[in-house]
């Protein structure tokens, strides 16, 4: 797995709306309640164990942060895009 170019990089959080935090992916996602947190993170997680590739989460009350890089390459990769476009599609 290779680590992408910052242009390629760039496109895809702005195509996806994910925002860029240094060598990071990062998309805050708010839900009506804890509960409804909860299952979209379930849902993330389904994602992630399908791919092989697990963001980072963080969880507080309503609020859900994911943030997505591939660690052995020290950057985004592929995988990180498709997972991001994944759990994109869990928004729609």
């Amino acid at each position: 797995m290779e680590r992408l170019a910052d242009d390629a990089v760039q496109a895809a959080a702005e195509r996806l709306g994910w925002e860029l935090r240094g060598d990071k992916l990062v998309r805050l996602v708010e839900r009506h309640d804890f509960g409804a947190a909860m299952e979209f993170v379930n849902a993330v997680a389904m994602l992630a164990e399908a791919a092989n590739h697990h963001p980072d989460i963080a969880i507080s009350w309503n609020k859900v942060e994911l943030s997505l890089w591939t660690h052995t390459v020290g950057g985004i990769t592929g995988a990180d895009v498709e997972l991001a476009g994944a759990i994109e599609g869990l928004l729609t």
